[in-house]
């Protein structure tokens, strides 16, 4: 029989692990590119059809279908992507999104632009 005191001695533990391993709800901060046209219908990493037209997003880690609230840092203009896609793969960009949500946060004409973005 167990008692009280290693009960909560485990019980404790438990919680610190998950804690521990529980992913940050913090925002992160980057430059976030987005992909067009170009690649209208071709699959993306989770099996679908990319919409250029559509609030999609790749990510390099979070799991498809995870959503993000994306802020542009100089705009201040902020949408909800899901993430259907892996990358971005050029060094030093957090975020890739697709046309229609770089065009709803104001991004069209710079190309790039430094967000701001967090799990929902």
């Amino acid at each position: 029989m167990t008692s009280l005191k290693t009960n909560a001695k485990v019980f404790a533990a438990a919680i610190s692990l998950v804690a521990m391993t529980a992913p940050s709800m913090a925002e992160s901060v980057g430059i976030a590119s987005y992909y067009g046209k170009e690649l209208s219908g071709r699959r993306t990493a989770n099996g679908e059809r990319f919409n250029p037209y559509g609030l999609t997003a790749a990510h390099r880690s979070y799991a498809f279908g995870t959503k993000l609230r994306v802020t542009n840092m100089r705009t201040g203009k902020a949408v909800v992507v899901r993430v259907s896609d892996r990358g971005p793969f050029i060094r030093g960009r957090v975020l890739d999104l697709s046309l229609g949500a770089a065009r709803s946060i104001g991004m069209i004409g710079t190309g790039t632009a430094k967000v701001r973005f967090a799990k929902l």
